[in-house]
């Protein structure tokens, strides 16, 4: 990994788009810090320090620390996944948008693309009022009224369109998924702080726990033992051999080669971890934006309330834990077949393998080897969907320290699925420019 990074720095087009990334990321960071106009400070800091083990941290641990500001990107990327969401579940419904998502045009992209951006504009207005309307009774707002409120909501969308501009930038013009990227950054900022709570286990007031070493030995161990698992079903792969005919065209030969079809455990990556983590998140957000008043009650929506945020607090009780991780565990491997689909067609692979005069040893060419692809492809999907999902949803039920574990699951999902994403395509980079050796072991 190391060796290929400073290769990276060698290279020169490569190193132009890490430095661009990295500038990006830098300008993310630097706005996380830049707090909307109107803010009492001081009162900000004693409203977020009540808001532990609510939506609030989630979002917050999400967003790299922005919300607990209030800055321009406290909402961070969450409206535009959500629009994608959407989208793609309005192309199961209705044709015309299905056949535009399928056409597969850069002109068919740009149009869906800019669907998604139009929705996630008008979410993040929704957001950026709720916001304003949960914490008007806070105090933390110097003034009211409603010009405050204007420039409060405007800078709130401003920061969330800003943010999608940054992702499109780093996908198009950086190394990585950019959406992605600013979620990756936004979680790892938050590692310092992770490091300091694992030290106080350790060393507290009276001298050194014993109790906290032990405490400190599991966590450690847990987090090595997830990433292993994560590298493992994302690097996992089963390859599909497939056989070309040979075929003569005037005085040349052409064919004859065997080649195979890669099929990952894992091929929609960290996505429906994104998706999944943002759909359970949504109940919560909107009713403490539009009905906080409820969440105190006894009634449906202080259940939904306390059933959505069961994910990041363990005060909500054991019932509503095991009913949120099961859905959760649901979610990720239904999104993780929807991705999979999304992005892999077992249909048009088969024919154009079949166009191309293959055919893979032992299945009949068209219907037969498309059938054979979705039945390999979906043994592999449960596996991995199975197995991301069991990481996910273990340290949230565990609850074995006091640390926020109970995200840490998705955390590190999140955190070593991009990583190793950027990194295939860091290298893919390399290779492409003919640099021999680069990647050699």
């Amino acid at each position: 990994m190391f060796k290929t990074i400073k290769n990276a720095f060698k290279t020169p087009d490569v190193r132009k788009r890490l430095l661009y990334t990295l500038l990006l990321i830098v300008i993310f960071r630097f706005g996380c810090y830049i707090t909307v106009p109107g803010v009492d400070t001081f009162a900000l800091a004693e409203s977020m320090e009540s808001a532990t083990g609510s939506i609030a941290s989630l979002i917050d641990t999400i967003s790299g620390g922005a919300f607990s500001n209030l800055s321009i990107f406290a909402m961070s990327i969450t409206p535009y996944i959500t629009a994608s969401i959407v989208i793609q579940l309005l192309g199961m419904i209705f044709p015309a948008l299905e056949k535009l998502m399928k056409e597969g045009g850069e002109a068919s992209r740009e149009k869906v693309n800019k669907y998604t951006k139009l929705l996630a504009v008008l979410l993040a207005f929704v957001e950026a009022l709720g916001v304003y309307i949960s914490y008007r009774s806070s105090g933390i707002f110097k003034d009211t009224g409603v010009l405050t409120a204007s420039i409060i909501v405007v800078a709130l969308m401003a920061g969330t369109s800003v943010l999608i501009w940054l992702g499109e930038q780093i996908t198009n013009k950086g190394v990585g998924n950019g959406i992605s990227m600013i979620i990756f950054i936004g979680i790892i900022s938050r590692l310092p702080s992770g490091v300091v709570k694992l030290w106080n286990l350790i060393v507290t007031g009276e001298g050194v726990s014993t109790v906290g070493i032990v405490t400190a030995l599991i966590i450690l161990i847990g987090a090595i033992l997830l990433v292993a698992g994560v590298v493992f079903v994302q690097q996992a792969e089963r390859k599909v051999p497939v056989q070309y005919a040979k075929k003569v065209v005037g005085r040349k030969m052409y064919g004859g080669q065997n080649t195979h079809i890669p099929l990952k455990l894992a091929m929609a990556g960290v996505m429906p971890i994104i998706f999944a983590s943002s759909f359970m998140t949504f109940p919560a957000m909107m009713i403490q934006i539009f009905a906080s008043d409820k969440i105190g009650g006894a009634g449906f929506l202080a259940g939904l309330y306390k059933f959505s945020i069961a994910t990041s607090s363990s005060s909500v009780g054991w019932g509503y834990s095991l009913a949120n991780a099961i859905v959760y565990f649901l979610l990720i491997v239904g999104f993780t077949f929807f991705y999979t689909y999304a992005t892999f067609n077992p249909d048009e692979v088969a024919t154009n393998i079949k166009q191309n005069g293959g055919f893979i040893p032992g299945i009949r060419a068209g219907k037969p080897t498309a059938d054979y692809l979705k039945n390999t492809l979906n043994k592999l999907t449960v596996f991995g969907a199975v197995f991301l999902s069991l990481i996910a949803i273990l340290p949230m039920l565990l609850r074995f320290s006091s640390l926020n574990l109970s995200f840490g699951g998705t955390s590190i999902l999140i955190v070593v699925g991009v990583a190793l994403e950027t990194m295939q395509q860091l290298e893919s980079l390399l290779v492409m420019r003919h640099y021999k050796g680069f990647l050699e072991k």
